[in-house]
C-alpha cells in the first residue's frame, strides 16, 4: 500500500451537470459577456433545428425588463415527455438534466443539425440558476421546472394546449456569470442572421426592457443576408449582381457573393446555421473554389495579364460572400463550434463553388472581365506597396549611414531584394573582395580575427563584441527579440572565409550567433555560405577550380595523361587577385552558394549538434574529433 497519501478516496466523480458547473469554459467557452450570450445561442439553435428540419415555422425570443431572464419558443414538435424505455424517466427531464442526451444522434430525427453534441439544453440548464421548460405536444401541455441542472419536482401536465412546440425560460446564474444581463443589441443581431440563413423562418423579438417588437423574416436568403452586409460595411460593388449559389447534393450548400472595392476580404460562414467564426474547411474549400473558377475564365479568354503574377489573394480582394452550409454530422472544433473540421467538406465545396461560378462567369462574360481588371489592379497595387516599402526601408537605413561600421564596403543600390552582404575573413581578403565586386549590389565587411563564440553568451554581451556588434549594425534589422525582417538591408548574407580549417572554425561560430541570436534569418533564407577555391588545377590551356582535397582528385581523374596538371594551393583568399575572387566566387553567374537552412526533420538534431559542439562542455568535442580523426590524412597547420 502506498505511503504517500495519494489513494482511492482522492478521486472525484462528478455526476449528472456537476461537470459543467466545475468547468463551464470546456463547454461554453468562457463565462465573459460570450459564454454568457452562448447560453442563450444553444438554445435558439435548436428551435431554429426545427425549423431547418421542416417542423417549426416561428421562434419567439423574449427579453424581460431586467435583462437577465429569457424565454425561447417554437412552434416544432415539442420536446417527447413520455418514459424512456432504458432508464425509467421522461425523455424531457433526459434531455435536460443528461449530458449527451437528445434526438439528434438518430438521423432519423434531425436531418440537419447546429446543436450536435446533444450537451446544449442541459448545459444551460446547469449554469442557471432556474429553468422552466413548458411542452405542448399530443393535446396536452407539460412542464418541469428546475433548479442549477436539478428538477425540483416531476414532469407534469398542466392541461390541454391546442398545436405543438417548446418555451424555455431561464435565468443565468450570477454564481456562475457574475453579470447576467443580456445585450439586446447583440441579441437582435444574431437573430435576424438566423433569419436570413433560414429561408422564410419568422423570428420575433420582443424588448420588454425597451417596450419593442421587431419580426425578421428574409425570404431572400443569403443574397439579402451580403446585401445587409454589404450596406453596414459602406462596401461599393464593382458588379452590378451578386453570384448566388444553391446547390444540395448530400451537403446543401448556399452562397452569395460579390467583388467590392474594399481593399480586403470578408467572408461570413455558417453550418448548420451556426457561425463558424474561426473559418474551417468549409471556407477553405469555398477560397480554393473561387480561385480556380477565375484562374480558369482567364486562361479560357486568354485574359492573364504580360509581367504579373496573379495571386490567390489579388483574386479574392474585394469579395464580400457569405457561406451556409446544411450537412449531416458535422465536426466541429469544441462545444462552442466556432471552426468546421470535416476534411471532406473542403472538396465538396470547392468543385460546387468551381464549376457554377465558372460556368456563369463564361455566360457573363463582361461580369467576369470586371472581376479579372479587379485582380490586376489588385496585383499591381501590392506590387507597387511593396516596392515603395522596399525603397522606404532601403532609404531609411541609407539615412542611418554615419551609424554604420567605418570598414563596411556598402552598395550603391536602394533596393535590399537585389543587395549581398559578404562577411569576409580579414583585411587583406576583404581588399580583394572590394576591388572583385559589383560595387551596385554587392557589400563587404571585412573582420578582423574569429569572433566570440555565442552559445552561451547573453544578446547583451555578444553584442559588445566588436565584430558581431558590426554585423548587426550593418544588417540593420536588430537581433533577438526586437529582430524585425522588415529592415533587414541585404537579402543575402554570405558567409566568405577561406577554405580552410580556420575559415570553417570562423563560418562555425557565426552561424552559431545567427542561429542563437538572429534565427530569422535562417529561417527566411537569408544566409549563405560561399565557396572560393582551394586549389587552381590548369590542365593544358584550360584552368579548373577546386573547393577542397576531393573535388581536386575528381578533377585530375578526369584529365588527359598526356597533358601535366599544374597545381596552386591557396593559403587563403588574400592571395587571389581580384579578378580572380570575382570569376570563382563573387560572380552570381559562375560562383557556387550553400543556403544556410534548417529542415523541419532535423530541428531537434541542429539543436543538439550545435549545443554539443558549440558548449562549455569539451568532451562532446573531444569524441566527436576523436571519432573523425581516422577519416582526415592531413590537417591545415
Amino acid at each position: 500500500m502506498a505511503s504517500d497519501g495519494y489513494s482511492a478516496k482522492n478521486i472525484t466523480v462528478l455526476e449528472g451537470l456537476e461537470p459543467v458547473r466545475k468547468r463551464p469554459g470546456m463547454y461554453i467557452g468562457g463565462v465573459g459577456k460570450a459564454g454568457l450570450h452562448h447560453l442563450l445561442w444553444e438554445l435558439v439553435d435548436n428551435a431554429v433545428d426545427e425549423a431547418i428540419n421542416g417542423y417549426a415555422t416561428i421562434i419567439n425570443v423574449t427579453l424581460k425588463k431586467s435583462l437577465d431572464r429569457v424565454i425561447v419558443s417554437d412552434n416544432g414538435r415539442g420536446i417527447p415527455v413520455d418514459e424512456h424505455p432504458i432508464h425509467k424517466r421522461s425523455a424531457l427531464e433526459l434531455v435536460m438534466c443528461t449530458l449527451h442526451a437528445g434526438g439528434k444522434f438518430d438521423q432519423s430525427n434531425y436531418i440537419q443539425s447546429g446543436g450536435l453534441h446533444g450537451v446544449g439544453s442541459s448545459v444551460v440548464n446547469a449554469l442557471s440558476s432556474s429553468m422552466k421548460v413548458t411542452v405542448k405536444r399530443g393535446g396536452s401541455q407539460y412542464e418541469q421546472s428546475y433548479r442549477r441542472g436539478k428538477p425540483t419536482g416531476k414532469v407534469a401536465r398542466t392541461g390541454d394546449a391546442r398545436g405543438s412546440g417548446t418555451t424555455i425560460e431561464f435565468h443565468p446564474d450570477g454564481v456562475i456569470f457574475g453579470k447576467t444581463q443580456f445585450d439586446p443589441a447583440l441579441v437582435k443581431e444574431q437573430l435576424e442572421t438566423k433569419a436570413f440563413l433560414t429561408r422564410g423562418l419568422r423570428i420575433v423579438f420582443r424588448n420588454d426592457a425597451e417596450g419593442k417588437t421587431e419580426e425578421f423574416r428574409h425570404d431572400g436568403g443569403v443574397e439579402d443576408f451580403l446585401l445587409h452586409v454589404e450596406k453596414q460595411q459602406g462596401s461599393r460593388p464593382v458588379v452590378d449582381t451578386p453570384f448566388v449559389l444553391q446547390r444540395e447534393n448530400g451537403v446543401r450548400v448556399e452562397a452569395a457573393f460579390r467583388w467590392t472595392e474594399s481593399p480586403r476580404e470578408y467572408i461570413r460562414s455558417f453550418v448548420n446555421g451556426v457561425p463558424t467564426r474561426d473559418g474551417g474547411t468549409h471556407e477553405i474549400g469555398f477560397r480554393d473554389g473561387v480561385v480556380k473558377a477565375v484562374r480558369g475564365f482567364i486562361e479560357t479568354h486568354n485574359l492573364a495579364p504580360k509581367g504579373i503574377t496573379l495571386s490567390a489573394e489579388d483574386i479574392r480582394e474585394g469579395l464580400t460572400a457569405i457561406i451556409s452550409v446544411f450537412m449531416l454530422e458535422p465536426q466541429f472544433q469544441g462545444q462552442t463550434k466556432d471552426k468546421l473540421n470535416n476534411p471532406e467538406i473542403r472538396s465538396t465545396l470547392s468543385t460546387s463553388v468551381r464549376a457554377a461560378l465558372e460556368q456563369f462567369l463564361h455566360a457573363n462574360q463582361s461580369w467576369g472581365e470586371t472581376v479579372v481588371v479587379r485582380a490586376i489592379q489588385s496585383a499591381k497595387a501590392r506590387a507597387a506597396s511593396r516596392k515603395a516599402a522596399q525603397q522606404v526601408r532601403r532609404k531609411t537605413a541609407i539615412s542611418r549611414r554615419l551609424n554604420l561600421p567605418g570598414k563596411l564596403a556598402d552598395c550603391a543600390s536602394t533596393n535590399p531584394a537585389e543587395c549581398e552582404l559578404f562577411i569576409v575573413e580579414g583585411d587583406s581578403a576583404g581588399g580583394s573582395a572590394k576591388q572583385g565586386r559589383d560595387r551596385r549590389t554587392q557589400a563587404i565587411l571585412p573582420l578582423r580575427g574569429k569572433v566570440l563564440n555565442s552559445e552561451q553568451v547573453s544578446l547583451g554581451k555578444a553584442l559588445k563584441h566588436r565584430e558581431l556588434g558590426d554585423i548587426v549594425q550593418a544588417l540593420g534589422c536588430g537581433a533577438g527579440t526586437n529582430m524585425n525582417l522588415d529592415d533587414l538591408r541585404y537579402d543575402k548574407i554570405i558567409l566568405l572565409m577561406d577554405a580552410d580549417s580556420d575559415g570553417h572554425h570562423i563560418s562555425t561560430l557565426l552561424l552559431t550567433f545567427f542561429y542563437r541570436h538572429m534565427k530569422p534569418l535562417i529561417d527566411a533564407g537569408h544566409v549563405y555560405l560561399a565557396q572560393p577555391p582551394l586549389y587552381r588545377i590548369d590542365i593544358g590551356k584550360k584552368t579548373h577550380w577546386a573547393i577542397d582535397d576531393e573535388h581536386r582528385e575528381r578533377i585530375l581523374k578526369r584529365a588527359s595523361s598526356r597533358a601535366k596538371p599544374q597545381l596552386q594551393r591557396f593559403k587563403g583568399l588574400g592571395e587571389m587577385m581580384p579578378a580572380t575572387l570575382k570569376a570563382t566566387t563573387l560572380d552570381p553567374a559562375n560562383r557556387r552558394l550553400l543556403k544556410v537552412t534548417i529542415p523541419d526533420d532535423h530541428i531537434v538534431e541542429t539543436e543538439r549538434i550545435v549545443t554539443e559542439l558549440m558548449g562549455k562542455d569539451a568532451s562532446a568535442r573531444f569524441h566527436f574529433i576523436m571519432d573523425r580523426a581516422a577519416e582526415v590524412e592531413e590537417l591545415d597547420v
